[in-house]
């Protein structure tokens, strides 16, 4: 396989654990891009830009990134708070009066973003047109009962968290989610970032599916215990609902889906662009930083952590983001992050000063740690050894 683009002296491993995934992982096209300290490091691409496909994956190629949007849609109520545009700790019926019944009068914006709603399903799923209408998914989540009492649990709301934060932005600054990320967030920093794809940039965005590949070796050789693969097959299960919100699940590869703002879901990137957006959230790039270092540390804070009532293993959030476990590995503790399922991974860490972007064209059955982003983090933190003095 031919892979191209640049890597900076000592992060030659990268390059290669690249290139293995190809090799070895059944890839069939891909970027990864790496910031440190705000500076590209990594820079790399290789494959074809559809799946099935025989065009050439370049520089520019753009890929749906699953939930891996949901960590970029969580900056902007950061930002917001951050601002002192929005409380966290504020009732989301202060600025969205409807979203009372069923006794969430009490559920807090915060729970919105540490996946502590009770909302993670919907009783009556919505189909890919209701989904993609702002108006009809609001009405939807504010009518939907809790199936816990908001606060006293954590599980993951795969869907209904786009609708909530999306909403919550709409009250708040008079702007969907999608555009405030276009203008507040991918303008300033010239990201290739968008959730809700623009007319003009859809040429450059590759078809995505599903591929099977070899059980990688080692740690994550093993396979998900029964009790995840019994929820995943049981239609009553929340794992299976929450899921299904939308239903059926739109075609990821269908312009209308793409041209939607759904920002649990269905954001579209570059490698360079989920890296550079992770790289301002923990310095300067270009002269432009996004959190300031309270609101970093309150994005990584542990919120909820433990046995995930969704996705039925442990996991740990902070305020909108992912962190470092079992579950979601990244570089080292003190990360946070947010994977796509299938295969797309976004995250900073602090402490390393490292930013990490990784698409993929084709989506593996994984959900949190799929083996080829796991195979490029660990060549990044190999690359920091070799430079540490």
């Amino acid at each position: 396989m031919d892979v191209h683009g640049t890597v900076a002296e000592g992060f030659e491993p990268v390059r290669a654990a690249f290139a293995r995934n190809f090799d070895t992982l059944g890839e069939r096209g891909a970027a990864v891009a790496v910031y440190r300290d705000g500076r590209r490091v990594v820079d790399l691409w290789a494959g074809v830009k559809d799946v099935d496909g025989s065009e050439p994956w370049r520089r520019e190629t753009a890929q749906v990134v699953r939930s891996a949007t949901k960590g970029v849609a969580a900056a902007v109520l950061l930002l917001l708070h951050q601002r002192g545009e929005l409380d966290l700790d504020a009732p989301v019926a202060e600025h969205w009066p409807e979203f009372k019944a069923h006794g969430k009068e009490r559920l807090l914006v915060r729970h919105v973003l540490n996946h502590r709603a009770g909302l993670p399903v919907l009783d009556r799923p919505l189909t890919p047109r209701e989904a993609a209408d702002p108006r009809r998914a609001a009405e939807a989540v504010a009518a939907q009962a809790p199936v816990w009492e908001p606060g006293t649990d954590h599980g993951y709301h795969a869907l209904t968290y786009g609708w909530l934060l999306d909403e919550l932005v709409r009250r708040v600054t008079g702007r969907g989610s999608g555009q405030w990320i276009a203008s507040e967030i991918a303008a300033p920093l010239d990201l290739d970032l968008w959730v809700g794809l623009p007319d003009a940039q859809a040429h450059r965005v590759g078809t995505v599916g599903r591929i099977e590949g070899p059980e990688p070796s080692g740690v994550l050789r093993a396979r998900p215990k029964r009790s995840v693969t019994d929820a995943y097959a049981d239609p009553a299960s929340l794992t299976r609902r929450a899921f299904a919100a939308i239903t059926p699940f739109p075609d990821q590869n269908d312009p209308e889906f793409r041209a939607a703002a759904l920002p649990a879901a269905n954001g579209i990137a570059t490698a360079d662009g989920l890296a550079r957006f992770y790289a301002s959230l923990i310095g300067p790039v270009g002269g432009t930083r996004l959190f300031d270092p309270a609101t970093v540390e309150r994005a990584r804070a542990e919120e909820s952590a433990g046995p995930d009532r969704v996705l039925v293993v442990g996991t740990r959030f902070g305020l909108g983001y992912m962190l470092h476990g079992s579950a979601s590995p990244f570089l080292a503790p003190g990360s946070f992050g947010h994977p796509g399922r299938g295969g797309s991974l976004g995250f900073a860490d602090p402490e390393s000063g490292i930013a990490f972007g990784y698409v993929t064209n084709g989506f593996r059955r994984t959900v949190t740690a799929d083996p080829r982003a796991q195979a490029l983090v660990r060549a990044v933190r190999q690359s920091l050894t070799q430079l540490t003095p």
